[in-house]
């Protein structure tokens, strides 16, 4: 008798077509930037008083930690990016809350997105330079956006809904 792998929940499924949207909008975001608009020739536009499009590959992880100028370094954070994905979707899978699983697909498509432009291009293509007087923040794309939001909601959702599942 064989087992079968069991089906995929509703709030799992969520989570992976939230995944897939994180990811194509990133990708297509970052590809229409670099090769249509061309923004590398055109960096910095002013798009509004506190953001500008501008060009930063990022070597490293977020807020540029840990710089990694070598292929050696490079191919580390590739498989650190798919490992943690994986582990991620893993968790998505068997997630048993929408708002968990919309949390980790945040964070898986994110994280695709970004180890994809590290093996096509050796960084991470950033681009969305948030200021205001002579505050700035880093400069960051629609993977990091989604992995932060992602992040924020697994710090909401473990402060939240298991305090509440712990007091039932």
């Amino acid at each position: 008798m064989s087992a079968a792998a069991p089906a995929l929940r509703a709030p799992g499924r969520l989570g992976f077509m939230v995944a897939l949207a994180v990811l194509v909008a990133d990708q297509v975001s970052k590809l229409w930037l670099m090769f249509g608009y061309d923004l590398p020739l055109r960096a910095p536009v002013a798009v509004a008083p506190f953001l500008d499009l501008t060009v930063v590959w990022n070597r490293g992880i977020s807020y540029g930690l840990f710089q990694q100028e070598g292929d050696l370094g490079r191919w580390i954070l590739v498989v650190l990016s798919i490992v943690a994905a994986i582990g991620l979707g893993i968790w998505c899978w068997r997630a048993e809350r929408r708002f968990l699983a919309v949390s980790l697909g945040l964070i898986v498509g994110g994280a695709i997105g970004n180890a994809i432009d590290r093996a096509a291009y050796g960084a991470v293509f950033d681009f969305v330079h948030l200021h205001w007087g002579t505050f700035s923040w880093y400069v960051f794309n629609v993977a990091d956006a989604a992995i932060v939001a992602g992040v924020v909601g697994l710090l909401y959702d473990s402060l939240v809904f298991d305090r509440r599942a712990r007091a039932d």
